[in-house]
């Protein structure tokens, strides 16, 4: 069943949760559902190749139909770290879940570890220190950002230190060395991200753009991606991937301008690569839709994606595994915040050698998805449960 010379396409669907699970009233999340409830408040979604994957026909969704033709196989995956963020998600599906949660600031940060910072950071202070969305803050302290050159920053639910600044009023290279300043400092208190957040424009219509990146801390342990690499697997990280792992287990990095770049290097490297992973984070579902609370964009968004899906099941070698995932929710109807939510999310397997209409059921973990890409690429898998086996004929 396993294979040294298949190609794996993981495509992560940055927050697209099936459901809550059953912790989620925990993380104030009770009720969010992102899939069921962006077709019902944007009044349906067409897309005929997620849907001939059997996205219909995952458990907990009942917002579209389960189609008898399933040419895929289909099923939620349970998260089983505490936590619902970027990188524990995508830690956890590459066998490295956590049994602890990183910090919060639902408060701000404190103000002399932000003083400390700035000293040597050698900027003159900073504005906001609150929890809020990142285009609100913006809009709120753009001008006072200009007036007086100190970066904002500002948190989130997650672990998060963010600090926006104008690309020419404060620059972009010196924004990457505050964030690298911040990332040093902040490793003592384990935040899980420090994230640069640029944006251009003028009042009324500031733009973050895509020169955002990512400072996290390391995975804890051992990943899929590191077994792969020492094995000499080709593994490529597409989009954020990079940053959320640190650059580790990768043997090329590419990042992307968003959901549409991040396809075109996929569908590129679909005709390129011999054999090894492909690992996708389209990023444009949460930050664009998710966080901005647009269940008509986030709509639109799937749609886009539907087509270069399809696309890429064209481009298939008989070999080839393409996986589709979510690493959290962001349910786009919760209004009380702008938060991710706590949910399942989707598995859904496709290619030339998968058997059509296999109920994966509710896997245990997301690190299933890992032992899945391990056992496909020819190693043992070390942790979660592949169903490898499962999807093969």
């Amino acid at each position: 069943m396993s294979d040294p010379g298949r190609r794996v396409f993981l495509l992560v669907l940055d927050s697209l949760g099936v459901g809550a699970l059953p912790d989620a009233e925990r993380f104030g999340d009770a009720g969010a559902h992102t899939l069921d409830h962006l077709v019902q408040a944007a009044g349906g979604l067409d897309a005929p190749h997620l849907l001939s994957l059997g996205l219909g026909r995952i458990r907990g969704v009942t917002s579209l139909p389960g189609t008898e033709s399933t040419r895929g196989a289909f099923g939620r995956m349970t998260e089983v770290s505490a936590g619902k963020d970027t990188p524990t998600g995508h830690w956890e599906m590459m066998g490295c879940p956590l049994d602890w949660a990183f910090p919060t600031f639902p408060e701000g940060f404190d103000a002399d570890l932000l003083e400390r910072i700035a000293r040597e950071a050698e900027i003159p202070g900073w504005l906001a220190n609150h929890t809020a969305s990142g285009t609100v803050v913006i809009d709120q302290y753009a001008e006072e950002h200009r007036a007086t050159g100190k970066p904002i920053v500002y948190t989130s639910a997650d672990s998060v230190f963010q600090v926006a600044a104008h690309t020419e009023w404060f620059g972009l290279d010196r924004l990457y060395r505050v964030c690298e300043t911040a990332r040093r400092i902040l490793d003592e208190v384990k935040i899980g991200r420090v994230i640069a957040r640029p944006f251009e424009g003028e009042t009324g219509s500031f733009r973050r753009t895509y020169d955002r990146k990512d400072w996290s801390v390391p995975p804890p342990r051992e990943t899929t991606l590191d077994r792969l690499e020492a094995a000499g697997r080709e593994v490529v990280g597409v989009g954020k991937i990079e940053d959320l792992f640190c650059g580790r287990g990768l043997t090329r990095a590419i990042h992307t301008e968003g959901n549409a770049d991040g396809m075109r290097v996929t569908l590129d490297l679909a005709e390129q690569l011999d054999s090894g992973l492909v690992f996708v984070n389209l990023v444009d579902f949460d930050s664009l839709f998710g966080h901005r609370r647009d269940p008509v964009g986030y709509r639109g968004a799937l749609e886009a994606f539907d087509r270069e899906l399809g696309e890429l099941l064209g481009r298939l070698r008989p070999d080839d595994l393409v996986l589709l995932t979510a690493d959290h929710g962001n349910d786009p109807t919760f209004t009380a915040t702008t938060d991710h939510t706590r949910e399942f999310v989707p598995v859904l397997a496709a290619g030339p050698g998968v058997r059509p209409g296999v109920d994966l059921g509710t896997r245990a973990s997301f690190g299933d998805l890992g032992a899945t890409v391990e056992e496909a690429l020819g190693l043992p898998a070390v942790a979660g449960t592949s169903f490898l086996g499962e999807l093969l004929a």
